[in-house]
């Protein structure tokens, strides 16, 4: 049977209105020409490495395994941070050490979803069964480099090689750690969960990083930015006003029917959340 084209998809911080996702592609298809290249998202807010993480955590699962995901939101671009690509059995993943793939490590290291609130950096172990390299060949660059843009030298020819066929080693030395980034998690108090927003999505969608499964079905009252919203309902149409539901992200989100939460409440990802069940809740 012939074999299936290789999939790369890209996260960027790029946008469209400049040239820079057509030459990372360009040079991806020099080096691959028959990839499959899917673009994930080129509106990550400039250099928001958290949102960034947010994102690519919530899609990989969606893609084949062998899939090479190409991650580019890169404040430190040009300093000594390091370049990396991290081979899992769930894909291959090419990036800035710099906590873009917290939720991806945290997954695979069985610590939940990993939910970054902060930028606050530090370094864990790779997970279990997984490889990490150190991009330091440069005959797998794009040369000259620019000191300012490695997403088109460096990450996207790697991202091409790796999806041509040549062996992760080749890039670079193997390393234990990689960057994460370390944020609050939900508190459980007697009777409620403290939480935060931890994304907020192109609908105004307020998601929280409060498992949709500590949620449950039990009548609930949402506390943020001094209102108060009840809950869950089923889906965006069951109510009207500002509601809480489980989301397609598989956590609590804080709605509103027909418009924008983030813009009715004022308020951005950082917010504090906290529900409440019980009578009070009815």
């Amino acid at each position: 049977m012939p074999t299936s084209p290789p999939i790369i998809t890209l996260t960027t911080d790029f946008g469209w209105r400049d040239h820079y996702v057509g030459a990372v592609k360009g040079v991806i298809l020099g080096i691959c020409r028959n990839a499959t290249i899917v673009d994930l998202s080129h509106h990550v807010p400039a250099q928001d490495v958290v949102h960034g993480s947010f994102l690519i955590g919530e899609a990989y699962r969606s893609y084949p395994d062998d899939t090479v995901h190409l991650c580019v939101v890169d404040p430190g671009v040009g300093t000594d941070r390091r370049a990396v690509a991290l081979i899992t059995c769930y894909g291959r993943f090419v990036a800035p050490d710099n906590g873009i793939l917290t939720r991806v490590i945290g997954a695979l290291r069985n610590e939940g979803r990993a939910d970054p609130c902060s930028s606050d950096p530090g370094l864990v172990p790779v997970p279990e069964g997984c490889q990490a390299y150190v991009l330091e060949e440069q005959s797998f660059w794009r040369h000259p480099v620019s000191n300012t843009f490695h997403g088109r030298d460096i990450f996207g020819p790697v991202a091409a090689h790796l999806a041509g066929g040549v062996e992760p080693a080749a890039l670079g030395r193997p390393t234990d750690v990689l960057t994460v980034m370390r944020g609050p998690s939900p508190r459980a108090l007697r009777g409620s969960i403290e939480g935060a927003v931890i994304y907020v999505d192109s609908f105004g969608n307020l998601v929280t990083n409060i498992d949709g499964e500590s949620v449950g079905t039990r009548p609930l009252v949402v506390n943020v930015a001094g209102r108060q919203v009840r809950g869950p309902v089923r889906t965006f149409a069951d109510s009207e006003g500002l509601i809480a539901l489980v989301g397609s992200f598989g956590y609590l989100e804080v709605a509103l029917s027909g418009g924008s939460a983030a813009r009715e409440l004022g308020i951005d990802i950082g917010e504090p959340v906290s529900l409440s069940f019980g009578p009070k809740a009815l």
